[in-house]
């Protein structure tokens, strides 16, 4: 089975690089191009199934990508971005630089972020998307040829943690996915392998 794993197109929070996480932020223009971009890319491409996220950046960048093809798109809350909590909506870099914030280790020092209030833990992404891999993913590895997943910067690099076996130390290996990027994965009976990346 292969397995692409892409990011949603630009949002107007991407760009004034604001954190998302589970607030519901529409594709921007420049997404919808984006996607529509990838979606040219990949139009022969045959997948038997879409997996997405739920929140509206990742699903549209899913139907997008589609486009006119007879594919089913399956949304699953295991592929929601992680959670910000009271830090959604706030500017990224200003939390950076906030010493006091535990943002500011966020990407620099992921084995120490401890989410802020009503946050989700990295710990607790990783779970999630183990889960969605093991309980929705491996079953079929045998059954089906190709799927693709929806998802978001954070949330993908969970599964990446799992596919890899990296701890949290080592959560952003190979930097952050860029929007309508796409890590490609080969399942067999032997485990996973990164077959490449556009």
């Amino acid at each position: 089975m292969e397995i692409y794993i892409v990011r949603h197109g630009e949002t107007l929070w991407n760009k004034s690089k604001r954190l998302q996480g589970n607030r519901n932020i529409d594709l921007s223009e420049v997404g919808r191009n984006e996607a529509r971009e990838r979606g040219k890319q990949l139009e022969n491409v045959d997948f038997d199934v879409i997996y997405s996220s739920p929140l509206n950046r990742a699903y549209e960048t899913a139907c997008i990508i589609r486009g006119e093809r007879n594919i089913p798109i399956i949304k699953d809350d295991r592929l929601r971005e992680i959670n910000f909590g009271i830090n959604e909506g706030m500017q990224a870099d200003q939390l950076k630089k906030d010493k006091s914030n535990s943002f500011c280790k966020f990407f620099d020092d992921p084995g120490h972020y401890i989410p802020p209030e009503n946050g989700e833990s990295f710990e607790e992404v990783c779970h999630r998307t183990k889960e969605f891999m093991k309980q929705v993913i491996e079953p079929q590895r045998n059954k089906l040829n190709r799927v693709l997943i929806a998802g978001h910067g954070a949330m993908n690099k969970g599964i990446m943690c799992y596919v890899l076996n990296h701890g949290i130390d080592e959560y952003w290996s190979g930097g952050l996915q860029k929007n309508c990027g796409v890590i490609m994965l080969n399942l067999d009976d032997n485990g996973y392998k990164q077959i490449g990346e556009i």
